[in-house]
């Protein structure tokens, strides 16, 4: 009866992994919520994606990561499904390097409002310009307060606090809640992370336009960024340009004036989503 050893032997690790299997269901291995210093070290979520666009057709919008009815589901954004000329002005705002002024000077004279998307440093260091930005009528957004990517967080409870802290310290600067809208530094985001913003009640953008203005040490011309700025400009377009820009600085009041005389009008984030 020898030959029964080996059948017996396999029957027993046959049996021991089904029994792992469903203790493993049962009982799965306990997490614990992750503290301020290790917020942005969680595991990788699956399907993590760069925000990018492909632009085919001048004066139409172009074609991006997902679709707007894709993005609708988790009330996101990145532009309108228009044939109105309508732009809406967005800038990213890491830290101020002495360009913020000009750019608020700029919008003030077109009277074009637009949405500042803060991280926690530049509200630290620059809180009277903050209060510039609401003053004039624009929007304050939450950009996250140490400007992770934020495609590697996976756990809610890190998620919300990137975006709490800055929410937190707008209030204490200007005395008022922040508008929920929220910009993935990078363009890295999940399908995850889209849900984890919207059941914070936020709304996320993206954009349809934008070049490369965020090296300092390798500004584009004049001629370059109305190359790209004025070429690719489209009906609902959310432009996405950076407040550390000098070149952006130079420009914005004439570039807004040739999108004035291209037809275009300026519009608040808050129109698109209502």
């Amino acid at each position: 009866m020898s030959y029964l050893k080996p059948l017996g032997i396999t029957l027993f690790f046959v049996l021991s992994y089904f029994a792992g299997c469903l203790a493993a269901a049962r009982f799965p291995p306990k997490t614990s919520a992750p503290s301020a210093s290790d917020a942005v070290s969680s595991a990788i979520v699956p399907a993590a994606e760069n925000w990018g666009l492909s632009f085919q057709e001048e004066g139409k919008p172009p074609v991006a990561n997902a679709t707007f009815e894709e993005l609708r589901k988790y009330d996101a954004y990145y532009a309108e499904d228009t044939d109105e000329k309508r732009i809406y002005l967005t800038f990213d705002c890491g830290y101020e390097n002495g360009n913020t002024e000009a750019l608020l000077d700029a919008l003030k004279k077109h009277k074009a409002s637009a949405t500042f998307f803060v991280v926690g440093n530049f509200i630290s260091t620059s809180p009277e310009l903050v209060k510039r930005m609401h003053k004039d009528g624009h929007t304050v957004g939450n950009h996250t307060f140490h400007h992770p990517d934020m495609s590697q967080i996976s756990t809610k409870e890190a998620f919300e606090k990137e975006l709490k802290d800055v929410e937190d310290l707008y209030k204490e600067i200007t005395g008022e809640e922040m508008v929920k809208y929220y910009r993935p530094p990078q363009g890295k985001y999940s399908t995850e992370n889209l849900q984890m913003a919207k059941d914070m009640g936020y709304h996320t953008f993206f954009w349809s336009l934008a070049y490369v203005d965020w090296y300092q040490d390798n500004q584009p011309s004049h001629d370059e960024a109305f190359d790209k700025l004025l070429g690719r400009i489209h009906p609902g377009a959310i432009v996405l340009l950076h407040s550390t820009s000098s070149t952006n600085a130079e420009i914005l009041d004439e570039l807004l004036g040739k999108w004035e005389e291209m037809g275009y009008t300026f519009h608040g984030l808050e129109e698109l989503v209502g």
